[in-house]
């Protein structure tokens, strides 16, 4: 099965994520747009990687525009009676926030950071919904003043404090996020819709059943619907539907003991992506098929309209989208294995330390006759565990100097890098028809001294 369909401009001979593609297919899983030419060549979006290398320095981002567009148009396709919001927190800049608003999706956001830039993009504010476990004064007082189109309440204190601080103001349309008690995705550490967690009200227990009381006697506050996200990269349509069938559950039991019908019901994101070949993917004309028969069953079982659904995708469209470039800086052979240090690592990507998660780097640039050997590729920071990829196939041959390309690196790789080691975090270059642009120039030592305001 299938994840998302070529770009009508694509030379790639398959599309991006394909479930049960060959391990063979070395490009099966970088952006549809990537050609490979004599030489070692490998362009993404009709530019060479290697020419970005040297243009703009390593590490450096590569994000092909046409992807991203491409894969939000699939989701419109699957789901032509939702909404859907792209989850900022995989990846957010100004040029993306503009590439979401024109393709017509909406936008999910985690604090306040995320909805000023979103917003002084350009990006219309009934369109973003607020997130957040535990959503500060400022997150709170920046969504009232832009006039978000909802907050997700994820917990009882918000209510009072929303309610107070809409005044007169008002109604602010909210939601109530709820845990399903289901327990899906690709880590234990990405794995939020269980009971064990801290994000939700449990429907188990019946918090989520007192907060939607306390929130519909609040006049100030308008609840439009429930909300639920299972966790990340999960492969499988069965939690999505068994979500479904519970959310629909309590909706009826609102509805019998309130006399409110909800109009909307978020199943938030966290579909899965293939970050190698051979893994597997959600495929999301399949999702989108299934949940909406299970909506329509289940409604009609309950007695209720089929309310409007949300659904939040964030790493299906941005993860397949990206390219890190990065360059060796050394290549050490011991007894037990060979590294190949580069120069990023853990600061750029964190995720390989937080969740083990596996690559397909390969060199580019040049054509290596050499045999492959397996390697690990290493980052430049000083910890034991800033490992980039473990036990992958590289030419025997390689050595600093060399470029190392990762494809499916657009998501929660800069969203969540940092300075450590006093690196700057690297920029992103955008491509679309043979041409390059910089979306988000390279954090350097004057950034890093400039914050340092002690002396």
């Amino acid at each position: 099965m299938t994840t998302l369909p070529l770009p009508a401009t694509s030379a790639a001979a398959a599309p991006t994520g394909t479930v049960g593609s060959k391990p063979g297919d070395t490009l099966a899983v970088w952006p549809a747009t990537t050609t490979e030419q004599p030489h070692g060549r490998l362009l993404v979006g009709g530019v060479p990687l290697a020419e970005i290398a040297e243009s703009h320095g390593t590490p450096v981002y590569v994000l092909d525009e046409a992807e991203v567009r491409e894969r939000c148009r699939t989701y419109r396709t699957a789901f032509p009676d939702a909404e859907i919001h792209y989850a900022a927190k995989a990846f957010l800049c100004r040029a993306l926030a503009h590439w979401i608003e024109e393709e017509g999706l909406g936008l999910d956001v985690c604090s306040a950071g995320e909805l000023e830039l979103a917003v002084t993009s350009g990006f219309p504010p009934e369109r973003i919904l607020l997130h957040g476990n535990a959503k500060s004064p400022q997150d709170l007082e920046t969504a009232l003043r832009l006039r978000v189109g909802r907050i997700v309440i994820d917990t009882p204190a918000e209510i009072a404090r929303i309610a107070a601080a809409v005044g007169s103001g008002g109604p602010q349309k909210v939601m109530v996020r709820v845990t399903p008690g289901i327990s899906a995705g690709g880590h234990r550490k990405i794995r939020t819709g269980s009971e064990d967690q801290k994000f939700g009200l449990s429907i188990r227990d019946g918090h989520a059943q007192h907060a939607i009381t306390r929130i519909l006697d609040q006049p100030q506050l308008e609840l439009t619907g429930l909300h639920c996200h299972l966790g990340s990269q999960i492969t499988d349509v069965k939690p999505y539907l068994v979500a479904v069938r519970r959310l629909v559950g309590l909706m009826a039991r609102i509805r019998d003991s309130r006399g409110v019908t909800l109009p909307e019901l978020d199943l938030g994101g966290g579909h899965g992506i293939a970050y190698r070949p051979g893994e597997p993917a959600l495929d999301i004309t399949t999702l989108a098929r299934k949940v909406r028969a299970e909506l329509a069953e289940s409604c009609a079982a309950a007695g209720l309209p089929v309310p409007r659904l949300i659904i939040e995708p964030g790493r299906a469209v941005i993860g397949p989208a990206g390219v890190a470039v990065y360059r060796i800086l050394a290549v050490k052979r011991t007894p037990g294995r060979t590294f190949v240090a580069v120069d990023g690592g853990m600061s750029d990507n964190p995720r390989p330390a937080l969740y083990g998660v596996r690559y397909a780097p390969r060199i580019i640039g040049r054509r290596s006759p050499a045999q492959a050997e397996r390697v690990t590729v290493v980052g430049r920071h000083c910890e034991a565990g800033d490992v980039l990829a473990e036990d992958v196939p590289l030419p025997a041959d390689t050595h600093p100097g060399d470029l190392l390309a990762v494809p499916t690196t657009g998501a929660y790789h800069l969203a969540m890098a940092s300075s450590y080691n006093l690196v700057g975090r690297p920029p992103v270059v955008a491509v679309l028809d043979g041409r390059a642009r910089l979306l988000v120039r390279r954090e350097t030592l004057e950034d890093l001294k400039a914050r340092d305001v002690g002396l």
